[in-house]
């Protein structure tokens, strides 16, 4: 197995090389110079989300939401801290419903928020229902692959 991973960049989408061991030292994108991590999901439309799901080789966690409902914008703020907690070995990304149905739909999403993790390119769990922080994080945990 190699020591370079490939990550994308949550700010302009371009595929980086990262060293494995230097995944937590606030690595900058090649490209847009601007910080691979930054503690804060990334959102994503169809494109990007296409993108990260192919060319990331770390796992991608996706809260799918919309706007107007009420237990995803009260999930908000705990999916950010759960970001805080599982950055750099998860990327954390929100996709809007109402803006994207037809990922909504790709992915048979019925009810929101639901978050899906995915590994490789392929969901390997998911879970529908507003959930605080370290229950995201416990969730996120359980259910990635282990070493």
């Amino acid at each position: 197995m190699t020591d370079a991973l490939h990550i994308v960049c949550p700010h302009c989408h371009t595929t980086n090389r990262i060293s494995r061991a230097n995944l937590g030292s606030a690595p900058d994108c090649g490209s847009c110079h601007k910080p691979l991590f930054d503690a804060h999901p990334v959102m994503l439309d169809e494109a990007s989300f296409t993108r990260h799901i192919q060319r990331n080789q770390i796992p991608l966690l996706v809260d799918f939401w919309a706007p107007w409902c009420g237990p995803c914008r009260q999930m908000a703020p705990a999916f950010e801290q759960a970001a805080a907690q599982l950055e750099p070995t998860v990327r954390l990304a929100k996709v809007d419903t109402e803006a994207e149905q037809a990922l909504g739909a790709r992915f048979n999403i019925r009810s929101i928020p639901t978050l899906a993790l995915f590994v490789n390119g392929r969901e390997v769990a998911r879970q529908a229902g507003a959930m605080g922080a370290a229950d995201i994080v416990r969730w996120t945990q359980l259910h990635l692959p282990r070493p």
